[in-house]
C-alpha cells in the first residue's frame, strides 16, 4: 500500500467517522450524564466492536452478510431492538445528572458494554466495510498487513472523532444546571436513539 493510497483511505474514514450516528449521539449522551471518565468506557466499547467488525470483515463474515439476505435481516432487527430500547431508556432517564456513578467501576463497565452493542449490532458498518477495504487492497501483496493498516487507522481515526464530540457534550453540560434541561436533553437524545433505530430498520441491502 502506497502513502498516497493510505491518505486517500484516511480522508474517507475521517468523513465518515464526522458522519453523526449512533456512536456519536451514544458518545455525546454519555459524555453529558456521566462525564469524561463515562465517555472514555464508551469510546472504548465502540472501538472494541468496531474492530471486532474488522476482524470479521477480514475473515469474510463481510462476505457473508452481504450475501445473505437472512443473515442481513437477523443482525438489523437485533440493532433496531437495541438502539429503540436505548431510546426508551434514555426518554425515561431521571431529569438529573449524578457524576457520582463514574466513580462506579460497574458502571463504567455497562457503558462500555452497551456502546459494543451499539457498533456491533449495525450491519450495514458490517457491509460497508466489506465493500469499503477491498477498494484500498492491493491484490498481489500480503493481505494481512493491509488488513492491520486500514482496522488501526479506522479505529484511531474514530477516537480521535469521539473525543472530539466528547469535548462538545463537555461544553453542552456546563450549560444544563436544571433538571428540566436534563430531562429534555435526555428526550432529544433519545429520540435521536429510536430515529438511528428507524433509520436502520429501513436499511435495504446493497
Amino acid at each position: 500500500m502506497t502513502l498516497d493510497w493510505w491518505l486517500t483511505y484516511l480522508v474517507t474514514t475521517i468523513i465518515l467517522s464526522l458522519s453523526p450516528g449512533s456512536g456519536a449521539i451514544n458518545t455525546m449522551s454519555t459524555s453529558i450524564a456521566y462525564g469524561f471518565r463515562g465517555a472514555v468506557a464508551s469510546i472504548a466499547g465502540l472501538q472494541t466492536g468496531l474492530s471486532l467488525q474488522i476482524i470479521l470483515v477480514g475473515i469474510g463474515l463481510g462476505a457473508l452478510f452481504s450475501q445473505s439476505l437472512l443473515a442481513f435481516n437477523v443482525l438489523k432487527w437485533l440493532g433496531v431492538i437495541y438502539l429503540i430500547w436505548l431510546g426508551i431508556q434514555q426518554w425515561r432517564a431521571a431529569g438529573s445528572l449524578d457524576l457520582r456513578t463514574v466513580a462506579n467501576q460497574s458502571s463504567r463497565l455497562h457503558l462500555f458494554k452497551r456502546a459494543m452493542f451499539v457498533n456491533l449490532t449495525n450491519p450495514k458498518s458490517i457491509v460497508f466495510l466489506a465493500a469499503l477495504f477491498p477498494q484500498f487492497i492491493i491484490a498481489n501483496q500480503p493481505l494481512a498487513p493491509q488488513y492491520l493498516v486500514l482496522g488501526v487507522t479506522s479505529v484511531v481515526v474514530d477516537i480521535v472523532v469521539m473525543l472530539g464530540y466528547t469535548t462538545l457534550a463537555t461544553h453542552i453540560a456546563k450549560w444544563i444546571k436544571a433538571p428540566r434541561q436534563m430531562q429534555l436533553l435526555n428526550r432529544i437524545f433519545g429520540s435521536l436513539f429510536i430515529l438511528v433505530g428507524v433509520l436502520l430498520a429501513t436499511a435495504h441491502k446493497g
